[in-house]
């Protein structure tokens, strides 16, 4: 890997920015000033790639947990609405990061944002099967103890969609949990409104195995850890030596 992308992959800036740490002398490699922005950096070596002799942590990837607010939209770039954009350092951005899936402007939650793109690509297609758990607020019709059996047998929608099985869990008369495995437009929205109910609240909990870190507020990230990452590539069967 080059100089100049071990060090912007470790967050200390633009391509730019670590072009001139490096052209001032100020990144050593096992030891050794090097001055060229292109020199390469061994796998042996990552270690050992330190600026103003504090070592870094090279990284292939980057996968962050961020805790959507309602009000954004899951973009980039937007002209007239904001978006996520603005929760996630620039420099992060740059580095190719994404969103995995999208929530509606007013739902809240769990994003996996990757620069993986194989990772996301797997996660939200239905394909691979991956769980989603919602927590969900309605009003209209309560919730019975016949909802969980019809959700199990696959909803079929006014508009024809024949709905993957779902798993339902109330618990109160407005309030329950929805685990799917598909992600189509407003599709927990549309599931519920089938049902004679329209949704109030919708919050994602999990994915996978990944839950939402209970420390964070909304508006909030974190990087995954080496378990969480490790989880996420085993459920849609990726060698995770190959994409970090």
């Amino acid at each position: 890997m080059r100089l100049d992308r071990c060090l912007a992959n470790a967050g200390l800036g633009s391509r730019t920015d670590v072009r001139d740490l490096v052209k001032k002398g100020q990144v050593t490699v096992s030891g050794q000033i090097v001055r060229d922005p292109g020199y390469h950096v061994r796998p042996d070596q990552t270690g050992d790639v330190c600026v103003n002799g504090q070592c870094i942590l090279v990284r292939h990837q980057i996968h962050l947990m961020l805790y959507k607010p309602a009000g954004l939209v899951t973009a980039l770039d937007d002209k007239h609405l904001p978006t996520i954009a603005s929760l996630v350092p620039a420099q992060l951005w740059r580095r190719g990061l994404f969103p995995v899936g999208r929530l509606d402007r007013d739902t809240t939650g769990l994003l996996i944002l990757t620069t993986d793109g194989t990772l996301g690509h797997r996660l939200a297609s239905p394909h691979w099967e991956v769980w989603k758990k919602y927590e969900v607020t309605v009003e209209g019709a309560a919730f019975t103890a016949a909802d969980p059996l019809l959700f199990a047998h696959g909803l079929i929608l006014p508009d024809g969609l024949h709905c993957q099985p779902a798993r339902l869990e109330i618990h109160a008369s407005h309030e329950a949990s929805l685990t799917i495995h598909e992600g189509k437009f407003h599709q927990v929205k549309r599931m519920m409104l089938a049902t004679g109910r329209t949704v109030t609240q919708l919050h994602r909990q999990s994915v996978g195995s990944l839950e939402l870190d209970p420390a964070l507020t909304p508006g909030q990230w974190r990087e995954l850890t080496e378990a969480e990452i490790d989880s996420l590539y085993q459920l849609v069967d990726l060698r995770l030596e190959q994409h970090s």
